[in-house]
């Protein structure tokens, strides 16, 4: 296994564990509702979101229980997303990473109940104390999340994907579509080591830079595995976007000038980490991972 498998791998282990902590079985009538949060919380995936905060505070030697909790949090919001994007008015989707999706294991009301509740206990994980003894960096926290997630951000995004002008959109439409869908909680993700470790302003903005380039590779990756990979190796349904007459960044491209545009925007990411030398290497592979993946 590579250093960066490794890495992921226990990185999402230890998140894993965290959630399982963060989000206790109830006993009581409320508690199916917990158990569709856990549900979809629980259920796998690359963690690559918590992965990025966990890697980011390292380079400024943050302590490894502060990033955790910030890193369970921001994943909490990336499941609720998930868990919404799969309801039959959005998505309409049966599978995510390879199991049945929340409404179709409980029902549509429960699945939106769920992803309320996770995106909601979300914020109360980072205003914790635990998350940081600075008030202010909890602060600073909270209002990025709250921009990354919402209008100005994910959801804003996840609007313009369901407009019936998405068909429509060219390459620039497209790539500040996923900016915001994809690319926001990404680059809150790198931002958000930045925050807890009291970064330069130039260091903040490496890494700020250096998540806008990834998630717009991971965004074109997304397509390109939407256009030639299978359901079993993607974990979820392929071909949805072009079945939907949605524009993509491979429609727009086409497939050898979609992974060119990627690769491009890899070499990029890698060169925004010089500021921090040696102690990147792990984002530097990261990179690679995110244009090398085939999930």
């Amino acid at each position: 296994m590579s250093d960066i498998s490794l890495a992921l791998t226990n990185c999402a282990r230890v998140v894993e564990e965290k959630l399982d902590e963060l989000l206790p079985t109830v006993q009581t009538p409320e508690g199916e509702v917990v158990d569709a949060m856990r549900y979809s919380a629980l259920g796998g995936g690359k963690r690559l979101r918590p992965f990025l905060v966990m890697e980011t505070a390292k380079l400024f030697d943050v302590e490894k229980t502060y990033a955790l909790q910030v890193a369970a949090a921001l994943e909490m919001v990336h499941c609720y997303s998930l868990v919404h994007d799969d309801l039959p008015a959005m998505d309409d989707s049966d599978l995510r990473r390879g199991q049945v999706t929340v409404h179709k294991k409980w029902d549509d009301a429960t699945a939106i109940l769920a992803g309320d509740g996770l995106l909601t206990e979300a914020f109360a994980v980072i205003a914790d104390p635990m998350t940081h003894p600075d008030m202010a960096i909890r602060l600073k926290l909270i209002s990025g999340l709250a921009a990354a997630a919402g209008a100005k951000g994910m959801v804003g995004g996840q609007m313009i994907d369901l407009s019936p002008s998405r068909a429509n959109l060219d390459l620039e439409g497209i790539t500040r579509l996923q900016a915001l869908k994809t690319g926001a909680l990404i680059r809150y993700a790198c931002e958000a080591g930045a925050i807890l470790g009291n970064a330069k302003p130039e260091e903040h903005r490496a890494l700020s830079l250096y998540a806008e380039d990834i998630g717009l590779a991971f965004q074109i990756i997304d397509d390109l595995l939407d256009h030639e990979a299978t359901p079993e190796e993607t974990g979820k349904p392929t071909g949805v976007d072009s079945d939907a007459g949605k524009a993509t960044f491979v429609g727009q491209l086409g497939v050898e000038n979609a992974r060119e545009k990627a690769n491009e925007l890899i070499d990029s990411a890698k060169s925004r980490l010089d500021i921090f030398a040696g102690k990147a290497q792990l984002l530097r592979d990261t990179a690679t991972f995110i244009v090398e993946r085939r999930s």
